[in-house]
């Protein structure tokens, strides 16, 4: 076979070195995932985070760098630099990255050196245990880290990070042990440039990391941080079968510690999951059932960063996604009914908390707990109060309900005339059978 660049493309080549991955990691059981990302969303993510530095990055002795501290063989980094090159072919590229699987690791240090890269930059290690660029920051940023993967292994040595809370990696706080991405995220927004051009990181997350935990959980607590900071550009929804292991939904986010002034204290969400954006292909590489053409992924990079109206893009203030739960109390009440009185503690004097009847309500930062509290609960319980010591702020990102759209169902008659002419057509073929 010819494998010449010049009949064989960068992308035509990265995805039949993908299937050959996806064959024989399946054949050993391994996780696909932690080998690559599809080629169109790589440099998606590139496109998105070189965008805004266009200007800057043009004339003679620009030098950009990138950073995946989950690097696998090397495939985001080597888009990075090819799409930096199409921007300014002189500008110097400098790739940093470190990846946990020995395999991963030397090809990745092979890709390096076959690209003039410095593989010395490419570290072996856990980047959650063992951060190897610990004294560097970068001014991209992008990653695929594993989904759904427990960080048990590490839990000492993070927790014993996060004590230090923002001189580590976590001070934001800790998700659940079952699932490490939001420890990722915060390692990356770590490895931003602290100066005046700042850095900017693309990651993919599946949907967990948008809603999962309620007030008062790491989870919560790490993504009212990155809103509050004003860390989180905006987050575009990609479609499902995209991956070559999984056809779950995924998500980029797109960090950024100095956002434009138009851009401060907003998030823009796009919905590129619909058939407008994907192409069926027209064979499967295991999961992977669909494809961004070169001309979509400008056209997401458009959408993300106009001004123009659409359907796809919505904007929101940061409070938007904020929330107070509040917890809702109603008296104990004795055989007759009485209310009890409680006798002791910071309660004396007041009526008992019954236990049982206990409810809690989410009220949007932008509400009035007061007014929420007299419209939606004192109507349907007038002795019901707020225990304002429990009250805890919250922030979620409900991705898939913010671009819901309500079809109503079809009319009964509609239903009623399709059933009449299916059963007309069954009695008719009843008929021809029994003559």
């Amino acid at each position: 076979m010819d494998l010449h660049p010049d009949k064989i493309s960068n992308l035509e080549m990265g995805y039949l070195y993908e299937d050959l991955i996806r064959k024989f990691s399946e054949a050993a059981n391994e996780d696909a995932g932690d080998h690559y990302t599809p080629r169109e969303v790589v440099t998606l993510i590139a496109k998105l985070l070189l965008n805004n530095d266009r200007e800057a990055i043009q004339g003679e002795g620009v030098i950009r760098t990138f950073y995946d501290g989950t690097c696998g063989t090397g495939g985001m980094l080597s888009v990075a630099e090819i799409e930096a090159k199409k921007l300014n072919p002189s500008m110097i590229v400098e790739l940093y990255g470190q990846q946990l699987t020995d395999d991963g690791y030397a090809v990745c240090v092979t890709d390096m050196l076959m690209k003039g890269q410095d593989p010395l930059r490419i570290k072996l290690g856990d980047t959650l245990k063992n951060d190897q660029h610990a004294d560097k920051k970068f001014h991209f940023c992008m990653a695929n880290p594993p989904y759904g993967t427990e960080w048990k292994d590490a839990k000492e040595i993070i927790e014993a990070e996060a004590k230090k809370e923002f001189d580590g990696r976590f001070g934001a706080g800790l998700p659940r042990i079952s699932d490490g991405q939001l420890l990722f995220v915060q390692h990356f927004i770590s490895k931003l440039r602290d100066d005046a051009i700042g850095g900017r990181a693309g990651i993919v997350l599946n949907g967990s990391p948008l809603f999962t935990g309620g007030a008062g959980s790491g989870e919560s607590e790490i993504r009212k941080w990155i809103i509050e900071n004003d860390y989180l550009e905006g987050i575009i929804g990609l479609p499902t079968d995209m991956f070559y292991n999984t056809g779950i939904s995924t998500y980029i986010w797109i960090l950024n510690n100095r956002k434009h002034q138009e851009r401060k204290g907003k998030v823009r969400l796009l919905d590129a999951g619909g058939p407008e954006f994907w192409e069926q292909m027209r064979k499967s590489m295991g999961s992977k059932r669909k494809q961004l053409s070169a001309q979509t992924v400008d056209r997401i990079v458009e959408l993300f960063y106009s001004n123009k109206p659409s359907k796809f893009v919505k904007d929101f203030d940061d409070a938007d996604f904020g929330y107070s739960t509040i917890t809702v109390e109603r008296p104990l009440r004795d055989e007759k009914g009485e209310i009890v009185i409680s006798t002791k503690g910071k309660t004396k004097g007041k009526p008992q908390a019954d236990s049982n009847l206990r409810d809690t309500e989410n009220v949007p930062l932008k509400e009035n707990i007061q007014d929420y509290f007299e419209r939606e609960v004192l109507p349907h319980a007038p002795d019901a109060w707020i225990d304002e010591e429990k009250t805890k702020i919250g922030y979620e990102i409900p991705f898939t309900r913010l671009f819901y759209e309500y079809k109503s169902p079809r009319s009964l008659a509609e239903i009623d005339s399709d059933l009449k002419k299916v059963t007309a057509e069954i009695q008719t073929l009843l008929t021809e059978i029994a003559e």
